[in-house]
């Protein structure tokens, strides 16, 4: 029965809720990715409609995790329109079921002689398009773990195996949901900064509608810090290791649980540290184990590889540096500005990790947040759901530069407005005027300030 007085007392989040359903509804079942004004409308209303959702909404946990996941719920029985990554998951998981190592063929190369590996081989191929089905997997163990799970429960039907996927992101949302929170909750943190994460529009899109698996590393990597932060250190190396095994990510904060081992330099403590680096390796090895050959390495190398030599997309300083290169040379210098880019990240990653002394979590967190921005900075190639990362790690910080990102990043699928999915740079300063204005304020101007008060 219909209570009017519950109506007035709730009445603007009720409201905020059913438009929020009927966007989300008409994002996953009404939307191509060429009808950029319609996307960009859709996204920019949905996220005015989340803020003031939690702003006027923050001691009601329980009413933002209600529909924090209907949202989700409204994308089920959904094909992703804005990435065809997850034929290739589909492809993959149903070759391992096959008993073929998914590490070793590309998918070209059973099309081209008119041989289908697996079930709707002709229907995946066609639909994960030729750029990615002539590449080898690059896709790690538990990754593919996720996919094994889609092939068994629906070997046969692609909408199946994205329900399947889905389901399992969207379980790895309520484990982040958990551990989040009670991490929140022990560092003296605002319960409620959980749902710039979980409630956020570019999350839901991005990993649930769109299934790409940063949820799942994330949900590890922030298990893996709770049981660190409870003095469970090496079930968090094992748990760590699982984030890596999911997405290579990071890898790159591993340097810096140096001071947090160290904060006394002792021989145990040097054991312990040494350790967890042991633990974290041997789990990893263990999950590529069944994979292993001389060829799945020089596959899986030829393939990481590629994203810092051949590939661009939404890059900001790399940018940049091509117009330098092309303003002296006269041509693309990708070979060469791929691979000093990341030294410059790794010479930073190494400063935070042994000039900073994270030795509390939330140190080591926002240290991890400075690594992973800094990669994106100096990155060639910047899918908008790389940074979910960071907007996960925020949330621990007073820093917003992520939560804006997350808002303007997706004026980067203008890209797909065009036949030939060229990226407009006036769009992208655009983007990064805003990234970087927030990230200069809140890094250097606003330190800068409090310094002379």
């Amino acid at each position: 029965m219909f209570n009017s007085a519950v109506f007035k007392a709730n009445k603007l989040p009720i409201l905020l809720t059913i438009i929020s359903a009927v966007l989300y509804f008409t994002f996953a079942y009404n939307l191509e990715r060429t009808a950029h004004f319609k996307l960009v409308s859709i996204y920019v209303l949905l996220f005015t409609s989340f803020y003031f959702l939690i702003k006027n909404n923050k001691e009601n946990i329980n009413f933002l995790t209600a529909i924090a996941f209907l949202f989700r719920a409204i994308f089920i029985l959904s094909i992703p329109n804005l990435s065809q990554d997850f034929y290739r998951f589909i492809w993959d998981g149903r070759l391992i079921l096959q008993g073929i190592n998914p590490y070793l063929h590309t998918p070209e190369s059973y099309i081209s002689q008119a041989q289908y590996p697996v079930a709707q081989a002709q229907e995946l191929y066609n639909g994960m398009r030729q750029l990615n089905a002539s590449h080898f997997t690059n896709y790690p163990p538990i990754n593919q773990l996720c996919f094994i799970i889609a092939g068994v429960f629906a070997g046969k039907s692609i909408v199946g195996s994205a329900m399947v996927l889905r389901l399992l992101i969207i379980a790895a949302d309520f484990g982040i949901l958990y551990y989040g929170k009670k991490l929140l909750i022990q560092l003296k943190l605002p319960a409620h900064n959980i749902f710039w994460y979980i409630l956020n529009p570019f999350i839901i899109i991005e990993l649930t509608g769109n299934l790409h698996f940063e949820g799942v590393m994330i949900f590890f990597l922030i298990w893996s810090l709770y049981l660190l932060h409870s003095g469970k250190w090496k079930w968090a190396a094992v748990v760590f290791a699982l984030s890596i095994a999911t997405k290579l990510v990071p890898l790159m904060f591993l340097p810096l649980f140096f001071w947090w081992f160290l904060k006394e330099q002792t021989t145990k403590n040097f054991i312990k540290l040494i350790s967890f680096y042991a633990i974290v390796l041997v789990t990893i090895l263990l999950l590529f184990a069944p994979f292993f050959s001389s060829q799945f390495i020089d596959n899986y190398a030829k393939t990481v590889g590629l994203w810092f030599s051949n590939f661009e997309f939404n890059a900001s300083i790399y940018y940049i540096a091509r117009a330098i290169g092309y303003w002296f040379r006269g041509y693309n210098e990708i070979a060469v500005i791929g691979k000093i880019l990341p030294i410059i990240t790794i010479l930073f990653i190494l400063y935070l990790s042994f000039l900073k002394k994270n030795t509390s979590l939330q140190k080591l967190i926002t240290a991890m947040l400075f690594s992973f921005t800094i990669y994106l900075f100096l990155s060639t190639t910047v899918h908008p759901w790389y940074i979910a990362t960071i907007l996960m790690l925020s949330i621990f910080t007073n820093y917003k530069f992520p939560l804006v990102w997350s808002f303007i990043i997706i004026i980067s699928y203008l890209a797909y407005a065009n036949a030939d999915n060229t990226e407009n740079l006036w769009v992208i300063a655009l983007e990064y005027l805003f990234v970087f204005g927030v990230f200069i304020w809140e890094t250097i101007l606003q330190k800068t300030k409090k310094s002379h008060a």
